[in-house]
C-alpha cells in the first residue's frame, strides 16, 4: 500500500496542456482529492510569472492567474523540479521529442508520471520508456484522455456489457483547424507527427481500447487529414469500423468530435457540438443520455492519484505505456498505408 497520505504534484511545461493539466489538478484538489500542484518548470519567464493564455479545441479556461508564484515553486530546468522532493507526481505536457528521456529522468527521480500523448513517434522509444517503467516500480500513465471523457468511457462499458448487443458498426470522427499554439511545433510535422499523431491518436487508442488490435488497417489522405478503416475477422471484432481524423480546415470551422455506434438493439450517437451530447436510438426514441460533468483531462488526473494513494499496480491503470507502444505501432501501420496506398496487414 502507498504510504502517501496526499501527492504533491510538478508539471514540466505550461502551454495549452500543461494548464489544462494544472486546472484538472486544482478542480480535484476543490473536489477532495489529496493531491496539490506544488511545482512548475517551464523554459518561459512568462509563464512562470503565473499567468497563461493558452486556447486550444476543447474550452478549459483562460486569461485568469494560473498561480500565485509565491506559493508554487517554479525553475526553468526540468531537473530542479525533478530534485523536489515534495513531488511524487510528475505531469510532462513538453513537446513529443522531450517525452521519453523526460519521463525516464522523472521515474529515476523516485517520482510517478503522467505523461502527455503521443509518448513518442516511434513505437521503439515507446518501448524504452515501457522498460523503464517496469525497472522503477512507479506508476507511469500515457494521458489518453478519451478513455475517461464522459460519453466514450460510458461507451466503452456499453460494448464490454453488452447492453445493447454486439457491435456492428463504429465511426468516429475528429476534425479542426491547425493549432494556433505553438505553430512552430504544429507546422513541422517530423516534429508533431501532423494530424495522425496529434488527434487522430485519439480514436486509434479507443478503438484499439475498445476492439482489440485490428488484423489490418487500410487509410487514405494525408497525415494532416486521414481516413483509415480498421478491418477484424468477424469473430474478433465489427464488420464496420471507422475512424476521420485532420486539422486541415480553414479557421473558424470550429471542432468537432463524434461517434456512431450500431448495436444490435440500439445506436449510440455522440456529437460534442450538440446538446445533449449523447443519445441512444432505440425503439423509434430517442433518449438523452445523463453524463458526469467534466472533461477527460479531469478522469485522467483523478483516476492516477487515486492508484498513487491506493498503492495500485501498474498494470491496474486504465491506460498503461505499453498500451501507448501498441497504438503508436498501430499509428505506424496507418502511415505506411498512406504513404503506400496500400493496406497493411499488423503483426
Amino acid at each position: 500500500m502507498s504510504e502517501l497520505s496526499h501527492v504533491g504534484v510538478g508539471i514540466i511545461g505550461l502551454g495549452f496542456m500543461g494548464a489544462t493539466h494544472y486546472r484538472a489538478y486544482q478542480s480535484a484538489h476543490e473536489a477532495g482529492f489529496q493531491c496539490k500542484v506544488v511545482a512548475v518548470s517551464d523554459r518561459s519567464p512568462e509563464r512562470l510569472g503565473g499567468r497563461v493564455d493558452v486556447l486550444g479545441n476543447i474550452e478549459t479556461g483562460h486569461g485568469e492567474r494560473l498561480f500565485d508564484p509565491t506559493q508554487v515553486r517554479t525553475s526553468k530546468e526540468p531537473r530542479e523540479l525533478l530534485s523536489d522532493h515534495r513531488v511524487h507526481l510528475v505531469s510532462i505536457c513538453t513537446h513529443t521529442e522531450t517525452h521519453v528521456d523526460l519521463a525516464i529522468a522523472a521515474l529515476e527521480a523516485g517520482k510517478h508520471v503522467l505523461v502527455e500523448k503521443p509518448v513518442a513517434l516511434a513505437s521503439g522509444d515507446v518501448r524504452r520508456l515501457a522498460a523503464a517503467v517496469k525497472q522503477s516500480g512507479k506508476l507511469c500513465m500515457p494521458a489518453m484522455c478519451m478513455r475517461f471523457w464522459p460519453g466514450w468511457s460510458w461507451l466503452r462499458e456499453r460494448i464490454v456489457d453488452g447492453r445493447y448487443g454486439k457491435v456492428s458498426s463504429a465511426t468516429f470522427e475528429r476534425l479542426g483547424s491547425a493549432p494556433t499554439w505553438a505553430t512552430d511545433f504544429y507546422a513541422d510535422v517530423n516534429r508533431s507527427g501532423g494530424s495522425l499523431f496529434d488527434l487522430h491518436i485519439h480514436d486509434a487508442d479507443f478503438i484499439l481500447w475498445c476492439f482489440g488490435r485490428p488484423r489490418e488497417v487500410v487509410s487514405v489522405g494525408s497525415i494532416m487529414h486521414m481516413t483509415t478503416m480498421y478491418r477484424y475477422d468477424p469473430e474478433r471484432g465489427p464488420a464496420h469500423v471507422v475512424a476521420e481524423g485532420g486539422q486541415d480546415h480553414a479557421p473558424g470551422f470550429g471542432f468537432r468530435m463524434r461517434y456512431t455506434v450500431a448495436f444490435e438493439r440500439a445506436t449510440a450517437d455522440f456529437d460534442l457540438a450538440r446538446t445533449p451530447h449523447l443519445l441512444v436510438h432505440q425503439d423509434g426514441k430517442s433518449v438523452p443520455v445523463e453524463l458526469p460533468k467534466g472533461a477527460g483531462y479531469d478522469g485522467q488526473i483523478r483516476h492516477i492519484v487515486d492508484s498513487i494513494l491506493g498503492g495500485r499496480d501498474p498494470e491496474t491503470l486504465i491506460a498503461t505505456i505499453e498500451q501507448a507502444a501498441g497504438v503508436t505501432e498501430l499509428l505506424e501501420a496507418e502511415r505506411t498505408s498512406i504513404e503506400t496506398r496500400s493496406p497493411v496487414q499488423l503483426r
